[in-house]
């Protein structure tokens, strides 16, 4: 059985007791976002479908595949 969405990139996104985004990559957090920007991106995430939140992150987090990658 295969768990993965369609669009999946590995990312998740939690907020934590000190107003912070935090931004995870497989598992290991990739960047944290402080208090305005933070809520701002999360606001953004809200907004889009879950692929478009995978990709969100990945531009945020320099983890982006440009389509050049062999």
């Amino acid at each position: 059985m295969n768990d993965l969405r369609e669009g999946d990139l590995g990312f998740t996104f939690s907020s934590n007791k000190k107003e912070e985004l935090e931004i995870k990559h497989n598992g290991k957090v990739a960047t944290k976002l402080r208090k305005g920007r933070g809520v701002r991106f999360a606001m953004q995430l809200e907004e889009s479908d879950f692929s478009e939140q995978q990709q969100l992150m990945a531009r945020l987090t320099g983890n982006y595949k440009r389509g050049n990658e062999h």
